[in-house]
Parts: structure tokens; sequence; C-alpha cells
């Protein structure tokens, strides 16, 4: 994580720094440099779980914890977040060290999990600054993130200690019936009711390809890549929806933000990740590079549910966030305007499924 993308602690995010740092004292894996009271800044990327830089005089580390105002039954386990990414890490080289978990609600008003800081480039909008890739190094940056993805996908749940993660098969028809309700409740007057593209969802959802674990929010903004050789992926952040699913739900999940430069502006003004760069992969070579590299097979006209899927469920996170700016449970102004986003992602739904012909 790249301490230049933190800002000073928006006054609704604050927490007791005092008492985060006494906690830490006495309950980090590893107390080495905590001695001393850290300054505190927020990663402005995200608009989920909020995430500081802890900064010590030699040691920097990263809080997670969950937002304020109404959140999804199921969404914002802190325990859950860290417990996954704790026994990941001899699988999966990927993740961040775990430090702490606190589930005493008296220390800041909410469960929350410490990790150390993984020192890197994080791509969000652009590039960051001074980092220019050649047509050449975004291709390579492109699949070296979708190979990532493959590995994750291979990563055996029972070794890892996560097959309690699963609810076996049915996970494809879970998430349409889950996230249909979610919109639903999340719902606000200004907003298309995206009943057309939920209908079309259940009618035509596949059986699960397959059932393994995936990361659920997997983007080029959720990796950490080498200072060095800004190609290369050094880790992955961001895993409170990760679970045991379908693979191409996963895959789906990260189209729906693979914003190209060749489409319409209304997509394009919603792009938060730089997959429009000259020489990144379109999103149908990025669903032929992971088919290949994970030995899957789908049609274009299979792979339709799959992206419609994901933009739908992108609309409904979204939702669910202006859902709290509109009921003034959060002050962010990069809320504000979400619920536009929603009504163009409807849109781009409906002409996928025209397409589709089904």
């Amino acid at each position: 994580m790249a301490a230049d993308d933190a800002r000073e602690v928006r006054a609704e995010d604050s927490f007791d720094v005092d008492a985060v740092a006494s906690w830490l004292r006495e309950n980090a894996s590893d107390t080495t440099g905590l001695e001393d009271i850290p300054s505190v800044r927020q990663f402005s990327g995200g608009a989920s779980n909020l995430t500081y830089l802890l900064s010590y005089a030699d040691r920097d580390i990263v809080l997670r914890r969950p937002p304020g105002g109404r959140k999804a039954k199921s969404a914002h386990d802190m325990r859950r977040e860290f417990t996954i990414q704790d026994r990941l890490a001899d699988s999966f080289p990927y993740v961040p060290q775990m430090v702490a978990f606190c589930d005493d609600e008296s220390v800041i008003g909410s469960d929350f999990y410490v990790m150390q800081r993984l020192d890197g480039l994080i791509p969000h909008k652009e590039m960051p600054a001074g980092v220019d890739l050649s047509p050449g190094q975004a291709r390579t940056l492109g699949r070296n993130v979708l190979d990532v993805l493959v590995e994750l996908h291979a990563v055996d749940p029972g070794a890892a200690g996560l097959s309690e993660l699963g609810r076996g098969t049915g996970y494809v028809a879970r998430q349409v019936a889950g996230w249909s309700d979610r919109y639903r409740k999340a719902r606000t007057r200004n907003v298309t009711s995206f009943e057309k593209v939920m209908a079309w969802l259940d009618a035509n959802q596949p059986p699960d390809a397959r059932n393994c674990l995936i990361h659920n929010d997997f983007r080029l903004d959720n990796v950490v890549l080498d200072r060095a050789d800004p190609t290369r992926v050094i880790g992955v952040l961001d895993w409170e929806m990760a679970t045991l699913g379908d693979p191409l739900m996963d895959l789906g999940g990260s189209m729906a933000y693979w914003v190209q430069a060749d489409d319409n502006l209304a997509f394009r003004m919603f792009r938060r990740q730089p997959s429009h760069l000259p020489g990144m992969l379109s999103r149908r070579e990025v669903v032929h590079h992971y088919c290949e590299r994970a030995g899957l097979d789908v049609s274009d006209r299979e792979w339709a549910f799959y992206e419609v899927f994901g933009l739908f469920r992108l609309a409904a996170i979204a939702q669910q966030i202006y859902y709290r700016y509109h009921h003034k449970q959060t002050t962010n102004p990069a809320f504000k305007n979400l619920y536009l986003a929603v009504t163009a992602l409807d849109l781009r739904c409906r002409s996928l499924i025209r397409q589709a012909g089904r």
C-alpha cells in the first residue's frame, strides 16, 4: 500500500488513536516498533470498509474497520476478513501479514483488524505518478494480474483451512437471489428498479462451473505492484467478500470494473482503474486469457450471463453505498452521484441482454 495514497482522517471516520496504540502493545502478534503513539492517515480509495495507515517511527501498519450507518447483515465481518488472510498466507503469497484482530468494541466502537503494510504501488483511476507503462508493459500487467487470479482459484481450500466458507453447490443461484434482495432493500426513489435485469438473470443462470476460493472483488486497484517492476503483482487487498464459489462469477465481477478506452462516455465517466491504457487487454481478451490458463471453456453467448451479473452486482454495491449517503449516514461527497452510476449500469445491462438475444 502506497503511503502517499493516504490523506488526513475524515472527522466522521476518526477513532481513539491512543486506545488502539495501547491495545496493540498488549495484543499484536509482533509488538516490535509499536511502543509509541502512531500518526494516523486515512486511505481515500475504496467505498466500503475504512482503511487507515498507522505510522510509527520504524514501522507502518494498516487498520481496517467497518463504516458507520446501515450495513448488510453479512457485510463488513472483520473477523472473517482477518481469518481468511491469516490462513491463506501459506498457500497464496500475495496476502498481507496479519498483526491483530480486535472484537472489543470498547476500543473504537467496532471490531477491527491490523495488518503489516505492503510497500508497493496501487493503480487507481490512473497509474501512480511517475509510472508510465508502454503498451507492451500494460499488456504484461493485465496478463500478470489475471494469472494471480488463476493462482488464487487453484488454491486448495481444505489445505488452507478455509473449507467452512463454502455452502456447497448452487452458488450462482444464491448470488442472483441474494444480490437481487440487497438491491431491492437499498433502492431509493431516484434509481431504476432493475427488475427486468434481475428477471433475466434469474431465468438464464447457468449451473456452477466449479467451486473454488474466490476473491469476489478482484480489481486492478485492489492489487499492489512491485515498485521496481510495476507489471509484477506483490499483493492482493480487500478480502471482505472472499468465499468459496464459481470462478467465472469472480471473473464477471472483475469485468464490471474493466472500462476500455473505446467504451461510451457514460461508462468511461465511472472508470476507477487504468484498464483503458494503450496495450491493455480488452474484456474479450481478458476472458480468453483467463479461461485458457484456468482450463475453462465458455462461449460469448454463455459469457453474457456472467458479464451482466457482474454489472448488476456492481450496481447493487454502489446503491448500498449511496443509500448511506442518501439517508445522511455518511457525508462523504465521493458518494453523492453514485445513483447516476447505478442508472448507467442498468442501461449497460439491458444493452448486453439485447445483444445476447435470449
